[in-house]
């Protein structure tokens, strides 16, 4: 028997975000499997309200004036494993609380999601984003992704070709946005497979410990995210946020190479400026290294929002933040990043609420 979702009325958003600010939801309901989205989904069109589908909050920015139709979190928390020779499937529901699979990976020997340990939210979320971190990225291991069509209802399957994966982006961050309702994922892991490792910081730190096994790239992982407050902690207040706001930016030779002269004549020096070739010639640069040399140090600010004093690209809650002071905040540094040395930041977040578009808001 499919019980029915139950649906409440002005539930506080706030709470269920790891920034923890914004308004309250118009209506909101949990569904626990893809028959209770469906429902949802119903009586919303039936309703005429809008849908926002919400996880654990880690990736958002909820604006003050909250959202005026259905929030439906997802909390499918089935696991299911599938052993065949040395590979293994993985079966998460989106509910799933993401470093939650991952250590139950490592436990079970199997590669591929290691370097991912930490990352704050639900398995519903890492596809849609293309999560990665310590040179992996979800979609490396990626295998199908399973969901709902908002408009007839059905449940549908995408190979990992489909969802059109690239650096923080998806087909469901892109042309599908607001299309599809991700429900689950399945993942092809090596069973007993060695970890790759291709950050810097992280070989360093297995080099120290004289480890290279799954576990110890976890622990290494783990302790490096600690460092820079990128592990949800109540007691840390720096991790009271979004996660890292701005994406590193990727961006033409040219312009790195302007870049760096920028600076250069500033006698600032440059010699250690992370610059990576991407795979189609062009440069990521590193949001957080920009950031700081134009002034927005770790710890910037000294209102209810601010930066983190650990880690440059947080954008943190201090306490009693609005949505409005996180915009004000952001809008400043995508301006000045881009009026000194010509780079626009994008954000990271996805934003619920606003009554203007992101790009008029931050001047993107």
């Amino acid at each position: 028997m499919i019980r029915t979702p139950i649906i409440q009325e002005r539930v506080s958003l706030a709470p269920l975000t790891t920034l923890q600010v914004g308004g309250t939801a118009r209506y909101f309901a949990r569904a626990e499997n893809s028959a209770a989205v469906v429902s949802l989904l119903g009586t919303a069109r039936d309703a005429g309200w809008p849908v926002l589908v919400l996880g654990g909050g880690s990736n958002l920015l909820v604006s003050d004036n909250g959202f005026s139709g259905l929030v439906i979190q997802l909390c499918d928390q089935q696991v299911r494993w599938d052993f065949s020779g040395s590979e293994a499937r993985l079966y998460a529901g989106a509910g799933v609380v993401w470093d939650t699979l991952v250590e139950a990976a490592v436990s079970k020997n199997c590669a591929g999601l290691e370097c991912l340990s930490g990352i704050p939210g639900w398995v519903g979320a890492a596809p849609i984003q293309n999560i990665g971190a310590y040179g992996q990225e979800v979609s490396e291991t990626i295998q199908t992704v399973h969901a709902v069509d908002r408009r007839s209802g059905e449940s549908v399957a995408f190979d990992n070709r489909a969802c059109g994966f690239a650096y923080r982006h998806s087909q469901f961050k892109g042309p599908w946005k607001d299309r599809f309702v991700v429900t689950g994922v399945t993942f092809l892991l090596q069973k007993n497979g060695e970890p790759v490792v291709r950050y810097q910081q992280l070989i360093d730190h297995l080099k120290r410990e004289h480890a290279h096994d799954l576990a110890s790239v976890r622990d290494g992982v783990l302790e490096i995210r600690r460092q820079k407050s990128m592990v949800l902690d109540a007691a840390d207040p720096n991790s009271r946020s979004a996660g890292s706001f701005f994406m590193n930016p990727i961006v033409s030779s040219h312009v790195s190479n302007d870049v760096r002269a920028h600076f250069e004549r500033k006698n600032i020096e440059t010699e250690n400026m992370p610059a990576y070739p991407t795979e189609d010639g062009q440069v990521k640069l590193s949001a957080a290294w920009l950031m700081d040399r134009l002034g927005f140090v770790r710890g910037y600010g000294d209102g209810p929002v601010g930066l983190s004093s650990n880690h440059a690209l947080a954008l943190i809650n201090r306490g009693e933040a609005k949505a409005s002071d996180v915009m004000q905040l952001a809008g400043t540094i995508v301006r000045t990043v881009r009026s000194e040395i010509g780079v626009t930041l994008m954000p990271e977040p996805a934003f619920v609420g606003f009554d203007a578009p992101v790009s008029d808001l931050l001047g993107l």
